[in-house]
């Protein structure tokens, strides 16, 4: 990755030779991975099916997962060897946050997860309530947490077609993980993904 303000990300595909069904029956938990590191390309596909937009005219309301009232209330953080990196939809970019590599203070609050230091990726899903909470109330955080399960199944679907492993996380203290990661005041972590090569 190079070192400037914004990666541009590749086109993602909207392709694959695996069918749905396929990516439904091999996905399965992995926590062991290689040293391999994952390409750019495939950096940009996980994080289009986690967040991406998929309507041709560039509608930033049509993405790859529901969200009530379309009103997407997450953002995708991604950790790597190479740094911190924050998700944009429109454009298809990474903003740069920083150049350390966070994995392994990320897998101590992640109740020392190995496979959260040793993924290639970490994919941290996060999400600012007040954005749904405003239009629905208390029954907003509920509708929250289910579109953060789309993102990740649709992370792990994604990461099998491309061959590669993962694994979902709840089990991490949340202010921790909070601060490890920065996150502006009213966002949240919700889910961690771990996605690499497998051994």
């Amino acid at each position: 990755m190079r070192e400037e303000k914004v990666i541009y990300l590749p086109q993602p595909a909207d392709r694959s030779k695996i069918s749905l069904e396929e990516a439904i029956t091999k996905r399965r938990s992995k926590r062991d991975f290689s040293n391999k590191e994952l390409s750019i390309k495939e950096i940009s596909q996980l994080l289009w099916a986690a967040q991406g937009i998929t309507g041709k005219s560039g509608d930033s309301r049509l993405r790859a997962v529901p969200s009530a009232g379309a009103l997407y209330p997450l953002e995708i953080y991604l950790l790597s060897k190479y740094g911190f990196f924050h998700y944009v939809p429109n454009g298809h970019t990474l903003e740069i946050l920083g150049s350390k590599d966070l994995r392994t203070k990320l897998a101590f609050s992640s109740l020392g997860q190995t496979s959260v230091e040793h993924a290639a990726v970490d994919i941290v899903i996060c999400g600012v309530s007040t954005r749904i909470t405003d239009k629905y109330g208390g029954r907003g955080i509920t509708y929250m947490y289910i579109e953060a399960g789309h993102v990740a199944q649709n992370i792990q679907l994604q990461a099998v077609v491309l061959g590669l492993g993962s694994v979902s996380i709840g089990a991490f203290n949340d202010e921790e993980v909070d601060k490890i990661l920065a996150l502006p005041e009213g966002c949240q972590s919700l889910y961690i993904v771990p996605v690499g090569y497998k051994k």
